[in-house]
């Protein structure tokens, strides 16, 4: 066997370029039976390695982001919920909402879809490699108490500033305290015009004061909210009632 061919094989084993490994005698053949120069060659052996690699990262940024589940938009039924609009929703996918900072509230009723378009976008941002977290509004409060007990909230906010979309699911099922509606509002400041949110909620604005228990906190929180916002209004049935009527026509 060449010798060349044999220290080519142990330099990628040792740089652990796996896939260059892996392909490199399929690139061979290809680079002979097309009579393709070195360079050419060369890319076509390097684009093993990097597809590769690429796709660990986005598998990585999904897995970070903490999704409840992996639901995309194409899994979106626009036909059951013809109250969204789905070319609004896709041009959301298409991420230009990010650049501008702007955020986007999912409204309306239990089970009409809001955490799965939530969700879905927040999954396209990862694929696209920025940093995107989900967390239910329960635990988002919780985690910012108990930072303030230990005297490192300052350093817990700056943990949440730091994602380019920050998806806050269910803010409105449980009631938030005076105390504690302070620490959310400190956490929407940090973040005003500098990063995206998505919240998902089933709370009217109007009725915001009711969960914050302080009607100065409330509109402070909202007016940063909806400053840039893209607010979709979801009037539609619930899918967990259509799963249900399917079993029954079954």
């Amino acid at each position: 066997m060449n010798s060349t061919y044999i220290q080519l094989k142990q330099n990628l084993e040792y740089l652990k370029m796996k896939q260059m490994l892996l392909h490199l005698d399929e690139v061979l053949d290809f680079i002979t039976s097309n009579n393709l120069s070195f360079t050419e060659g060369l890319v076509k052996l390097t684009s093993h390695e990097i597809d590769f690699k690429e796709a660990n990262m986005i598998r990585s940024m999904v897995k970070v982001g903490a999704f409840p589940h992996h639901k995309e938009l194409n899994d979106f039924d626009f036909t059951f919920q013809e109250s969204v609009n789905e070319q609004e929703i896709r041009d959301f996918e298409t991420l230009r909402f990010l650049e501008s900072a702007e955020n986007i509230v999912f409204l309306g009723s239990s089970g009409v879809g809001k955490t799965h378009l939530a969700t879905s976008i927040g999954i396209a941002a990862a694929k696209k490699r920025y940093s995107t977290y989900f967390i239910k509004c329960h635990d988002l409060i919780q985690q910012l108490k108990k930072a303030k007990l230990e005297n490192r909230l300052e350093a817990r906010l700056r943990h949440f500033f730091k994602y380019k979309l920050l998806i806050i699911d269910e803010l409105g099922y449980l009631p938030i305290e005076k105390d504690d509606a302070k620490l959310f509002f400190q956490l929407i400041d940090l973040r005003y015009e500098k990063r995206s949110t998505i919240l998902t909620t089933n709370i009217n604005f109007n009725s915001w004061d009711d969960v914050f228990y302080d009607p100065v906190i409330a509109n402070a929180i909202l007016d940063r909210i909806l400053h840039h916002a893209h607010v979709v209004n979801i009037t539609g049935r619930s899918y967990r009632l259509k799963e249900y009527m399917t079993q029954d026509e079954e």
